[in-house]
């Protein structure tokens, strides 16, 4: 089923086309550019532009505030926490990067 509005967008498409609005347009008559996930390519371009990064990168930033975290705490009941974060951490990184992998 097409849209309902299909007609009219079709009009102002043409009316665009004949007024030139599409005329030298940057990049005209040169291929595509190759992605390397096509149906997904609009959104993957949208989260890199808004600066998300994928889980495993998050991550690790997580993991690198957690090891100076380490180094400055002098308590060994906090310590002693911390890398236990670490290491659950260190788990979930590697799930990612699987994950990300495929």
């Amino acid at each position: 089923m097409d849209h309902p509005l299909i007609d009219l967008i079709n009009l102002k498409i043409a009316e665009a086309e004949a007024d030139g609005a599409f005329d030298d347009l940057e990049g005209a008559g040169k291929p595509l550019p190759q992605v390397e996930d096509p149906e997904n390519a609009l959104l993957n371009r949208l989260v890199k532009e808004s600066g998300g990064v994928p889980e495993f990168v998050s991550l690790t930033r997580e993991m690198a505030r957690l090891r100076a975290e380490l180094r400055e705490t002098g308590d060994r009941t906090r310590r002693r926490d911390i890398m236990k974060e670490m290491s659950m951490m260190e788990a979930r990184i590697e799930i990612a990067r699987k994950q990300h992998s495929r």
